[in-house]
């Protein structure tokens, strides 16, 4: 079983880079893998990605997402890879809706959404119904801290949890993660990055400790310590 666990209502969590930050794809990855389990799929959703292929071992659960998705939403691409089942769409309008639409036909599954940082206003809009409950952000602070803080501070105002991810994640876990075979316990993403973004605050395991937005914006300390430092 996973170590973060998924209510029915289950949460859905965009991921973006903030700035030139490079590693947001991989991170989106590998949030999805921790979500999702042997008996349970994790759906993630690229706006702007290439069309996903299906691997060569595959999860029974990520099968099963994957004939869901393909009878509702015929016209987008969609594989089950590992544990987790990938879904590709254009970075548009069209895209946006069928990002909503695959999170309502994967209800009871954590849903990561990967998207560019300009497609981030578009999809938290009212208009699509999607009701994300957070946001991973991958932010290179040394260089983006005035912007980091006042991206957290905004989504924060939306009463969103807030994640940030200051280093990117080794290749290996990258590849591992975007092939869906990345485990919860890989230690890539921090536990109480985890607890909040995967679980939520209203799933057992979150702490409840809200994101500073000033904090958030600082370097690391050498001990990595601090709000998503993993």
């Amino acid at each position: 079983m996973s170590s973060y666990e998924i209510a029915p209502d289950a949460p859905t969590v965009l991921v973006t880079a903030v700035g030139a930050a490079e590693g947001a794809r991989g991170a989106a990855a590998a949030l999805a893998c921790a979500g999702a389990d042997i008996d349970r799929a994790a759906l993630l959703i690229e706006l702007g990605g290439r069309a996903p292929r299906p691997t060569l071992i595959a999860s029974t659960a990520a099968r099963t997402l994957e004939d869901r998705l393909a009878s509702h939403l015929p016209r987008v691409r969609v594989a089950a890879r590992g544990q987790v089942c990938h879904l590709a769409a254009a970075p548009d309008e069209d895209g946006c809706a069928a990002a909503a639409a695959a999170a309502t036909v994967a209800r009871g599954a954590l849903s990561v959404i990967h998207l560019p940082p300009a497609a981030m206003q578009d999809l938290l809009s009212a208009e699509w119904g999607l009701g994300p409950s957070g946001v991973l952000l991958r932010a290179d602070v040394a260089t983006d801290r005035p912007l980091l803080a006042l991206v957290v501070r905004d989504l924060m105002a939306r009463g969103l949890e807030v994640g940030v991810l200051k280093r990117r994640l080794s290749w290996v876990d990258e590849r591992r993660a975007l092939f869906g075979v990345l485990g919860a316990g890989a230690g890539c993403l921090s536990p109480r990055l985890l607890a909040r973004l995967v679980s939520h605050a209203c799933y057992g395991g979150s702490d409840g400790t809200r994101v500073d937005p000033e904090r958030a914006a600082q370097p690391e300390r050498r001990d990595h310590a601090g709000i998503g430092s993993r």
